[in-house]
């Protein structure tokens, strides 16, 4: 067997909990799945899993555009009563049940 060392990082507690739990449930504790993750990446020489960013992006400004361009095709839009509004509501909601 080789020789073992230790091996700490921090990270957020809240998050810690939630991937223990994650693992616990696979069978298996933090420390085995982080050996999982180790052996995996020295077979695959990198992250054992994609690591891209998006393709695009979209600014705060091309955000807000296509904002106002939804709201004034909405302002061309007949106005609803609230019975109205229920009314569709109630229909769509039928037509997913069956």
């Amino acid at each position: 067997m080789s020789e073992q060392v230790l091996i700490q990082f921090r990270a957020d507690k809240e998050l810690k909990q939630e991937v223990s739990e994650i693992y616990e449930s696979l069978g298996m504790d933090l420390p085995t799945a982080f050996r999982i993750f180790m052996t995996r990446s020295k077979m695959v020489k990198g992250l054992p899993f994609e690591a891209t960013l998006p393709k695009s992006t979209v600014t705060r400004a091309e955000a807000k555009r296509a904002f106002y361009e939804l709201r004034q095709q909405a302002s061309d839009l007949p106005e609803m009563s609230l019975d109205e509004i229920n009314a569709e509501i109630s229909a769509a909601r039928a037509e997913r049940r069956r």
